[in-house]
């Protein structure tokens, strides 16, 4: 990414490249895992994917690192395209209820892994649209609470609070479940 502030005019075009390919590389699977949690279409998620790093790459110039770090940077505009495919879709409430495993996780979980998480995709079911965000920001994206909190447009402490309860109400909804 090239800052707009503190970029020294000799960098080079291929420096600027493997800055934005070094973020594409570690931020790729993550953005992917954020937007179908959003979308709930494994094939329109990808597509959003690559319209987010397209913008991205589009807005490189306009990045400012004093504004926060650029995985949250990226993580505003990736949802900003999901939301933008929803609203083409006119799906205004319908979001995902949990994000497709993606990972190479053994076939065999065992029967308490198992039980966990259904409970945890019940309870992540019946959580409002917001909270489900929340916890794909934080866990999906792994972002911080500072991170959040720009992405979301709220305070850092509201992004903590926000999350506080949407975990507080995740672990009551699990715990009545076992």
């Amino acid at each position: 990414m090239i800052e707009t502030q503190a970029s020294p005019a000799s960098a080079s075009p291929q420096t600027a490249w493997d800055r934005f390919e070094a973020l594409y590389r570690s931020s790729r699977d993550d953005v992917y895992a954020y937007v179908a949690t959003l979308l709930n279409d494994r094939a329109a998620a990808e597509d959003v994917t690559a319209l987010a790093f397209e913008r991205a790459y589009r807005r490189r110039l306009s990045f400012d690192r004093r504004r926060g770090p650029e995985r949250a940077w990226l993580f505003g505009i990736a949802r900003n395209a999901a939301l933008d495919e929803l609203r083409r879709r006119r799906r205004v409430a319908t979001l995902v209820t949990e994000p497709e495993d993606v990972s190479d996780a053994a076939v065999d979980d065992g029967a308490d892994v198992a039980l966990r998480r259904t409970a945890v995709r019940t309870a992540m079911a019946a959580l409002p649209a917001r909270e489900r965000e929340i916890v794909a920001l934080k866990f999906h994206a792994g972002l911080s609470n500072a991170e959040l909190a720009r992405v979301l447009g709220v305070s850092e402490s509201g992004a903590g609070t926000l999350l506080y309860r949407t975990m507080e109400k995740l672990r009551k909804a699990c715990d009545e479940t076992r």
